[in-house]
């Protein structure tokens, strides 16, 4: 599964860090509870000392979402929007181990992370502005058209598989209990980006790799100039 940038979201984004992940042989019997904990337990620490809105982190993808034309209040980037209720309800819901895992390093990293089944997407996956005739599949099931302008995970087949960006991925492609392919995307935007997202990929292989999934080829972060 390939996975770009567009030149245009690299320009406008300079600071930009992406890493990506593949792995197969995901299944709903994945032991990473106690992984699981550990980076929750990371999380509630580091919100002990200040709200995640503080967070350098999420400080940057706020600038990015203005900078979209979004309020950054409205619509937060993923990572911004789990620890909001890590912080009230002290817990995050199980959805998937291989979910549940990402998204307790997500918090842990305070850097949003996607998780796709590779099954789902047709071709080549661009994040890109849309044209505004792609089709966006709710999680309730609805097809939605993103807005012209709009950042979202586009395949080859004009499917929106994430809109605003990092705010929210489509149920399309959205880890079930028949997925075994994932294609795992962090993407950071902070002053550390590079390093940090960097770290975060390194930590999910090993999690993975730990409980039997085979994990492919990881692309490590890299700035455009």
């Amino acid at each position: 599964m390939r996975l770009q940038h567009n030149p245009a979201i690299r320009a406008d984004h300079p600071g930009l860090a992406v890493g990506t992940l593949s792995a197969t042989g995901v299944t709903p019997e994945l032991a990473v509870d106690e992984a699981i904990e550990k980076y929750l337990d990371q999380a509630t620490r580091r919100l002990a000392d200040g709200p995640e809105s503080e967070f350098p982190e999420i400080q940057a993808w706020r600038r990015a979402f203005t900078k979209m034309g979004l309020k950054p209040t409205q619509y937060r980037c993923a990572s911004e929007s789990l620890l909001r209720r890590l912080r009230k309800e002290r817990t995050l819901p199980r959805i998937h181990p291989v979910i549940d895992l990402c998204n307790a390093v997500s918090v842990a990293f305070a850097i949003p992370v996607a998780v796709l089944d590779v099954a789902k997407i047709g071709g080549a996956l661009e994040v890109r502005y849309a044209r505004g005739d792609e089709k966006y599949v709710t999680f309730a099931g609805t097809v939605e058209n993103p807005n012209p302008g709009e950042v979202i995970f586009a395949d080859e087949d004009g499917q929106a598989h994430a809109r605003r960006w990092t705010n929210r991925q489509s149920g399309h492609s959205a880890v079930s209990s028949s997925t075994s392919d994932v294609l795992i995307v962090s993407e950071g935007l902070h002053a550390t980006a590079s390093e940090d997202v960097g770290r975060l990929i390194a930590a999910v292989a090993a999690e993975l790799a730990t409980a039997g999934v085979s994990v492919g080829p990881h692309q490590q972060p890299q700035l455009e100039d």
